[in-house]
């Protein structure tokens, strides 16, 4: 019977180093080259496995790199929550974390994945519903947190909170294609200055 369990435990440990080799060198790849410029072949040659064992895992390509969109997603969601609870303040949990977004996504690696391929890839219904899912919440959160304690002046909250994140997402991809030393400064300042007229007082 320990046996047994021991040889269960086994194969689970395997099969979950299976699909993290399968997720890191996707992810390695389609940052890399672009969703469109990657063989199935040449990603399960770089995690060492078989195709039948990434048919195991995911459906085809397309199923692996939304799984590797969604680990980007959580881990620039991290990187927020991290800024934003370094803060006491809810308002400047709230700037904190926008900023880190957009620094976060400067990274070429997340740039390619969640905003250029991401959208393409799966749709953009697909990617908009994982975007809210991932990140509008927490921000809807904050906003009517900020409105309920007079920092923001009464209003619906759901345009606020689509405007904000498409302003982010649009200015995050505007920097992946710019070239300026300066432009994630620039921007981060600009959107300090958008953030700061939602004040009331």
């Amino acid at each position: 019977m320990r046996s047994a369990m021991r040889q269960d435990g086994v194969r689970a440990q395997q099969r979950d180093q299976t699909r993290q080799a399968l997720l890191r060198e996707g992810r390695r790849l389609f940052s890399g080259s672009g969703y469109g410029d990657v063989a199935l072949a040449e990603i399960v040659r770089a995690a060492g496995v078989t195709k039948g064992a990434l048919y195991h895992h995911f459906s085809g390509k397309a199923e692996l790199f939304r799984a590797v969109l969604e680990e980007v997603q959580q881990e620039v969601g991290r990187r927020v929550a991290a800024a934003a609870d370094a803060h006491d303040d809810p308002w400047d949990q709230l700037t904190a974390g926008c900023q880190e977004f957009l620094t976060a996504t400067t990274d070429p690696d997340i740039q390619r994945v969640m905003l250029v391929d991401g959208p393409a890839v799966l749709g953009w219904a697909a990617w908009r519903a994982m975007d809210e899912a991932a990140s509008a919440r927490h921000l809807a959160d904050a906003l009517t947190g900020l409105v309920d304690a007079g920092i923001i002046a009464p209003q619906p909250v759901a345009p606020l909170v689509h405007l904000l994140s498409g302003a982010m997402n649009e200015a995050a991809l505007w920097l992946a294609s710019s070239a300026g030393p300066g432009d994630l400064a620039d921007t981060r300042a600009a959107l300090g200055r958008l953030l700061q007229a939602l004040r009331t007082g």
